[in-house]
């Protein structure tokens, strides 16, 4: 039987995935986002992952874009890579991952294969989402239908590492579907593919890539705020200390976006709930989350020590996105900055070429001024290190410039 395969989301993972596909399958991209179905079916693509051309040549394959369910009714492979945020106490919020699975149970047939690529904690697929799958479609698992589950990789942004050359860990439910899952990959993945032996083990792959990562930025990040204490220049140890062959060089700032400040919370829920405090990742989560409330903190005692007031002060901060040279705004860490120093009583604009103005409204109640004189205001912090901001000349000596990610020639603050 000739696979046809439906991608469920169609954000930064589902429609570079769907892209993939459509180069040797039949694809149909669905996603209950009216808007974003429209634009994507008029080859625009407002993540920037997929350019305009690649857009209109997955269109000209013959893929097609929907909200309606009725068109995904005769595919034999679902894949499904909607988001897995988390809620205001930090909990696993499984609502898309959920509201997906219930949406197309009643669509799946007898021998389908159903794939989940978003982040969760190790038994999500089999514990959570099989239950409702056979539910609602009245098929048994492992009989009638089958799971498998290959975590997304994708780096938003990233032009470099896309998602085919990208090595895809893979698993299935059975020895047999898992075969059969890896190969599916395996025919558009260049780099590669790794059959992980069961779904809870590439279930507890995906989430411990960036959990180790959010615990080795935590430690950069401590680091320089003990260098700061010795006024000691925390880029020019990592530097020196980057010359052993084995050091992991990294270098401090904000943790935010949807993976790593995010899916370190599904690992510790599960040990939490297994009755294991895991203090490490917990206090790793509690120094990145803290780093916005710092960077202010350094902002303000330096504009005192040039004698500006800081009540009412004019504030520029450059970029809102979570990360350089993208457009994504979700779970961005630049709004503790903005929130902390508007409780020290300054005026705050916000500005940032690439993210969306509408977005950036709707999400966190700002506006963007991106036409504005950087040097009429009392400090600037260069939150984000777009390409643009690196070759920015600051001119006003009273001002306070604190520059994130060390993207200046000179300022007054870095991290």
């Amino acid at each position: 039987m000739k696979n046809k395969i439906c991608v469920i989301g169609l954000g930064y993972v589902g429609l570079p995935l769907a892209h993939a596909f459509s180069e040797k399958y039949d694809v149909v991209g669905y996603d209950i986002n009216n808007k974003r179905v429209n634009e994507l079916n008029s080859g625009i693509d407002a993540t920037l992952e997929l350019t305009e051309e690649q857009v209109k040549k997955a269109l000209s394959n013959g893929i097609r874009f929907s909200t309606n369910l009725e068109d995904i009714k005769e595919c034999n492979i679902y894949i499904v890579t909607v988001p897995t945020p988390i809620d205001e106490q930090n909990e696993p919020d499984l609502t898309p991952i959920i509201k997906s699975t219930e949406a197309i149970a009643p669509v799946i047939n007898k021998n389908d294969i159903v794939i989940y690529e978003s982040t969760v904690y190790p038994g999500v697929t089999e514990e959570v989402c099989v239950p409702i799958l056979e539910k609602i479609s009245g098929l048994k698992f492992n009989e009638d239908f089958f799971c498998g589950y290959s975590p997304e990789r994708i780096n938003p942004g990233d032009k470099e590492h896309t998602v085919t050359k990208i090595l895809k860990i893979t698993s299935g439910s059975t020895p047999y579907i898992a075969k059969k899952v890896d190969e599916l990959y395996k025919s558009i993945i260049t780099a590669g593919t790794h059959l992980a032996p069961s779904i809870k083990v590439a279930e507890a792959a995906k989430v411990i890539e960036n959990t180790q990562r959010d615990v080795n930025i935590a430690l950069i990040n401590e680091l320089a705020m003990i260098f700061d204490i010795m006024d000691i220049d925390t880029n020019a140890v990592i530097d020196a200390a980057a010359t052993k062959w084995n050091f992991i060089k990294l270098t401090p700032g904000l943790v935010g976006g949807h993976c790593i400040g995010v899916d370190p919370y599904y690992l510790t829920h599960k040990a939490q709930s297994l009755g294991y405090v895991p203090n490490l990742i917990l206090g790793a989560r509690q120094i990145n989350n803290g780093m916005g409330k710092y960077v202010a903190e350094r902002t303000i005692k330096l504009m005192i020590q040039k004698g500006i007031n800081i009540k009412n002060s004019k504030v520029l901060i450059l970029g809102i996105t979570f990360k350089e040279n993208c457009p994504d705004i979700r779970n961005t860490r630049v709004i503790d900055i903005i929130d902390e120093l508007k409780d020290y009583g300054c005026d705050i604009d916000i500005s940032d070429y690439w993210a969306d103005e509408t977005e950036v409204m709707n999400e966190y109640k700002l506006k963007l001024h991106n036409d504005m004189d950087i040097n009429a205001y009392q400090a600037v912090v260069v939150a984000v290190a777009h390409d643009k901001y690196k070759s920015l000349k600051f001119n006003n000596e009273k001002q306070v410039v604190f520059d994130i990610k060390s993207i200046l020639e000179n300022s007054d603050g870095r991290l």
